[in-house]
C-alpha cells in the first residue's frame, strides 16, 4: 500500500512540473469571409532560459530534428482551415495539416505545412510537406514567457498567424479563397 501512495505521489509531482513547463491544449481559431481557420497547441515557457531557446546550442537547436522545431511543445501542432488558403504564396487546400517551424536562419524562419497529422511533435517528414513560406520576422516589445499563436483578421478576406516566443515575432499573411 505504501509503494502506491508513493508511486501516485511522484505521478502528481511530475504532473505539476510537466504544467509548469507547458500549457498543453490550447486553441487559437478565427472566422475570416465565414470560414474557421484554428491551430491547436501545447505552449512551452522559457522558464529563466532567455537567449538560449534558439540555436544550435540553445534548447530548441538540440531536439533530434533540429533546425526543424515542432511549433509548440509535446504532441505536433495541428492547423485546420475550412477554406482553400493563399498562406504567405502556398496554395493550402481546405483540410487538416500540421505546423513546423524551419529554424535554419534564425533571422528568416520558414513556416512548414505538412500533410501528416496526428503525429508527435518529433516525428516530422519531410516528404509530407505541402509546402514552406517565408515568415516576417521582428521583436516583440517585451519578453514573450509562453509560446502564443495568434490568428488576426486583416480585412475583407485576409488574415495574418503569429507565432511569438522569447524574443522573437514571426508571422505570415494568408488570404481566404
Amino acid at each position: 500500500m505504501k509503494s502506491i501512495w508513493i508511486s501516485a505521489g511522484i505521478l502528481i509531482a511530475a504532473s505539476a512540473f510537466a504544467s509548469a513547463e507547458t500549457k498543453s491544449g490550447l486553441t487559437e481559431s478565427i472566422t475570416i469571409a465565414g470560414k474557421k481557420i484554428s491551430i491547436a497547441y501545447s505552449a512551452p515557457a522559457v522558464n529563466g532560459r532567455v537567449g538560449k531557446l534558439f540555436g544550435k546550442d540553445g534548447v530548441i537547436g538540440s531536439d533530434q530534428g533540429y533546425p526543424v522545431w515542432r511549433a509548440g511543445a509535446n504532441a505536433a501542432t495541428a492547423f485546420h482551415t475550412d477554406a482553400d488558403l493563399d498562406l504567405g504564396g502556398l496554395a493550402v487546400p481546405k483540410g487538416d495539416y500540421t505546423l513546423f517551424v524551419n529554424l535554419a536562419n534564425l533571422g528568416a524562419w520558414e513556416l512548414i505545412v505538412n500533410k501528416q497529422t496526428g503525429q508527435s511533435g518529433l516525428d516530422y517528414d519531410a516528404k509530407q510537406d505541402l509546402g514552406r513560406v517565408k515568415m516576417t520576422m521582428s521583436k516583440p516589445t517585451a519578453l514573450v514567457e509562453q509560446m502564443k499563436f495568434t490568428l488576426a483578421a486583416e480585412g475583407g478576406n485576409k488574415g495574418k498567424l503569429t507565432l511569438a516566443w522569447e524574443n522573437a515575432v514571426a508571422a505570415v499573411n494568408f488570404t481566404v479563397k
